[in-house]
């Protein structure tokens, strides 16, 4: 039988033991970085130990994202923005995101628990694929032209009605823990290219990548309040975002 007891885990890379170090990590709001009242621990799942501290967002802090998403789908840069300029952006989250994808990977790995080739090759690559994928389809979300054969004044003229698609609203996100990045990117890509904001809630059990991809779209120009970060334990955060009548 081999022995297993003398083996060590590889060293962390410097862009994931940097990310680990800062404690705790807080909540995004309206384009700002904010301290809670309350923090957990997150745990490496292999080990039990503690990987890094991660706020703990309360029913206040949920309706302050709640409110930011509203304001930034009504006013300011995101309703000003074209379709086009949402593809734009959301391929320079996928970048952003190809960019870092081995430290992504390992980050996964870390606070997952799934095998690192399996992040690096197959969900991290499919997270950069759903923002790439939803960016091209965001120019095409088009409404169309009707005839009714409703005649009018004068006689003969043609009257047509429409149909304009246009976002549903504030999103609540809940992520589960299984596959947490690219989960957290089948959600907020099309929301994003629909023209929706969103209030994002990961497991908290598995919270960092979506941490670091708010951190990777913010450095992308995401626009202020347009996705919002509350991270917290479905009992309280996840149920005050549930129940919450501005989503």
């Amino acid at each position: 039988m081999t022995d297993l007891s003398n083996l060590t885990a590889p060293a962390l890379s410097p862009a994931s033991a940097a990310f680990l170090a800062r404690a705790p990590h807080g909540l995004f709001i309206a384009g700002q970085w904010r301290a809670a009242a309350a923090s957990f621990a997150t745990l490496d799942p292999a080990t039990g130990s503690e990987l890094a501290q991660v706020a703990a967002a309360d029913a206040a802090s949920v309706d302050a994202a709640v409110v930011a998403a509203r304001a930034a789908l009504d006013q300011g840069a995101w309703p000003a923005m074209t379709p086009m300029d949402r593809a734009r952006l959301l391929w320079a989250i996928a970048d952003r995101l190809e960019a870092h994808i081995d430290a992504l990977a390992e980050l996964e790995t870390l606070d997952q628990g799934k095998p690192l080739y399996v992040g690096r090759w197959a969900e991290i690559p499919g997270a950069i694929a759903q923002f790439r994928f939803f960016g091209g389809l965001a120019n095409q979300i088009e409404g169309k032209s009707i005839p009714t054969s409703v005649a009018y004044q004068p006689p003969g003229k043609q009257v047509f009605a429409y149909t304009r698609r246009e976002p549903v609203g504030v999103v609540a996100a809940i992520v589960p823990w299984n596959s947490p990045l690219v989960l957290t990117a089948m959600k907020l890509a099309p929301a994003l290219a629909a023209g929706c904001t969103v209030v994002l809630k990961p497991a908290e059990d598995t919270s960092l990548t979506a941490i670091r991809l708010i951190e990777l779209m913010a450095e992308a120009g995401l626009p202020a309040g347009v996705v919002n970060l509350v991270t917290g334990h479905g009992r309280d955060t996840g149920a005050a975002l549930a129940s919450h009548p501005g989503v």
